[in-house]
């Protein structure tokens, strides 16, 4: 058995998978606003953005604001 610390361990990207359930934009909206209250941000004005247009719109805007830490695949 080998004991790693978690500052040594790679960092691995959250996966969110467009083309299942996942991919719903109502479900994409929860998982963003966990996200942003785990990191500290404000969520309202990232939610009133990305839902002012389409679902490339929503997209758009959690890839702005989480794609340092979630890969969104379609």
């Amino acid at each position: 058995m080998t004991i790693k610390l978690k500052k040594d361990m790679p960092y691995h990207k959250v996966e969110v998978d467009l083309t299942g359930p996942e991919g719903n934009a109502f479900c994409l909206l929860g998982m963003a606003k966990r996200w942003a209250k785990d990191l500290g941000l404000e969520w309202k004005p990232i939610q009133l953005d990305a839902m002012s247009g389409d679902y490339n719109h929503l997209l758009s805007v959690l890839d702005s604001h989480f794609g340092e830490y979630v890969d969104f695949i379609r």
